[in-house]
């Protein structure tokens, strides 16, 4: 095997009338991670709320990490 790759990636949409999904998205993401034996994962929120930015406005990422000391990307899209 030239390259094992194991990557814990988490969606969520953010939709009007709803609260933003970040902090139930790290701790979903935070369980997946420890099954998988891995340290790092990535959670994408799209914002589907009709009153959002452009897309251009809107796009961010931040590293943030979970009560369990795992590393999360979060992209929000």
């Amino acid at each position: 095997m030239d390259i094992c790759i194991t990557l814990g990636i988490e969606l969520k949409a953010w939709r009007d009338k709803k609260e933003d999904p970040i902090d139930a998205g790290i701790e979903q993401l935070d369980l997946y991670l420890a099954r998988l034996g891995v340290t790092a994962g990535w959670l994408v929120i799209f914002d589907r709320r009709q009153k959002a930015l452009p897309i251009e406005e809107r796009l961010t990422t931040q590293v943030t990490t979970t009560k369990n000391e795992r590393s999360v990307t979060v992209v929000r899209a």
